[in-house]
């Protein structure tokens, strides 16, 4: 009994140790392959400076070019509308006409009152060359003389008040006759035939506002600014002139007409820091109306030198720090920290970090870790898409 036990005991261990040699085999076959597979297959890009426009989008509402608010001068009836509602308005379109009873009484009055001082007048110029005349044979004494020549003055003087009173009462009746002040398209009427309006009330009757072209304002940080100011002291930046922008709707869509930066503000908003920015837009078919949300892409300038790295050879820390993995000198994969400003298209454009030359690992980084040999094929090669492959297999 004892005997058999301790023969299946020394079988056990027998089993064991073949066991063992198998798999210290097995692992040595792995170590062998392993160690002569080679580099791996990755595809780069290298990185090529080029010129590149810088855009910046920014929110804005849009308003009118004109905008005109039409307010009665006199006071009266509204006897009439003479426009539709929502129409395009030409200056000097009457709008509104008043009653006018009142005002063309007080005009007739005052031609009559001209009338009467022009009656005035021819009689004191007559009778003032009368005694002229008589005084230069001493018919008449000399204070005659003056009495009729002082007479002919004032007439004269009544005619030219009467005049005035004339032109001041048409100046009012013609207040009675409401007319655009510019071109547009008028709003919504606020009064209607029958209701009384008065000089200068602090409601408009209506709204006239030229759409064609529109402004778009638009704020930028003034940190934006800076930033700016100092690429373009520094070269890295040549500064845009009168390059359009584009206009993004609401919806997403790219807007017919780009427009021109027309001016920016001097001043700073102290509580937000910001300073205004105002496009002008054509707007022929008036898409774009007065407080719409838009956006507008502006071209700040063009980096002669810029380096564009697809967004794939771009990776994220865990800290929220951009990395790329480039191919050494050595054929061997190294990390590099970059500083990566915004997209262009669906590339990153590279601040700092990489320099031109540089061979950015863009597909394959999956296998590898820095300080892993590779072998790089450059992207659109030939041998590229079978590389990738290749690694997608493994």
């Amino acid at each position: 009994m004892v005997s058999k036990r301790m023969f299946l005991r020394r079988l056990a261990a027998g089993a064991l140790a073949v066991s063992a040699l198998f798999l210290a085999a097995c692992k040595g076959q792995h170590g062998e392959q392993q160690a002569g597979g080679g580099p791996a297959e990755v595809t780069v890009v290298t990185l090529k400076p080029q010129p590149v426009t810088v855009t910046r989008e920014l929110p804005g509402r849009t308003s009118a070019f004109l905008v005109a608010e039409v307010r009665p001068q006199v006071n009266g009836i509204v006897k009439q509308r003479l426009f539709e509602e929502g129409a395009l308005v030409k200056a000097g379109q009457p709008l509104y006409q008043l009653d006018d009873a009142m005002y063309r009484a007080e005009n007739s009055n005052a031609k009559a009152t001209l009338a009467k001082a022009k009656a005035s007048l021819y009689s004191a110029q007559l009778n003032a060359k009368r005694t002229s005349e008589l005084a230069r044979i001493d018919a008449v004494s000399k204070q005659d003389d003056e009495a009729a020549t002082a007479a002919w003055r004032q007439a004269e003087a009544d005619v030219a008040a009467g005049q005035a009173q004339v032109e001041s009462t048409g100046v009012t009746l013609a207040f009675a006759r409401i007319v655009s002040p510019i071109s547009g398209r008028i709003g919504k009427s606020a009064v209607t035939p029958g209701a009384l309006v008065t000089a200068n009330q602090a409601e408009p009757m209506a709204r006239v506002q030229q759409l064609d072209p529109i402004f778009v304002d638009v704020t930028q940080s003034s940190g934006e600014l800076l930033a700016l100011r100092k690429q373009i002291a520094a070269g890295t930046l040549k500064e845009a002139d009168g390059t359009p922008v584009k206009i993004l709707l609401e919806d997403g869509s790219t807007y017919a007409h780009q427009g021109k930066l027309q001016f920016a503000d001097v001043s700073v908003d102290p509580t937000t820091g910001s300073f205004a920015l105002r496009v002008i837009v054509p707007n022929p078919e008036h898409v774009l109306l007065p407080g719409m949300y838009v956006r507008a892409v502006l071209d700040k300038g063009t980096s002669p030198q810029a380096l564009l790295v697809p967004q794939a050879g771009i990776s994220r820390d865990p800290k929220g720090g951009a990395t790329a993995m480039v191919v050494d000198k050595d054929g061997k994969a190294a990390l590099r920290e970059v500083q990566v400003s915004r997209t262009i298209g669906d590339k990153w454009l590279i601040e700092s970090g990489l320099a031109a030359g540089d061979k950015v690992i863009v597909e394959g980084l999956q296998m590898i870790q820095p300080g892993m040999p590779v072998h790089a094929s450059e992207t659109g090669a030939p041998g590229a898409a079978a590389a990738g492959h290749a690694a997608a297999a493994h």
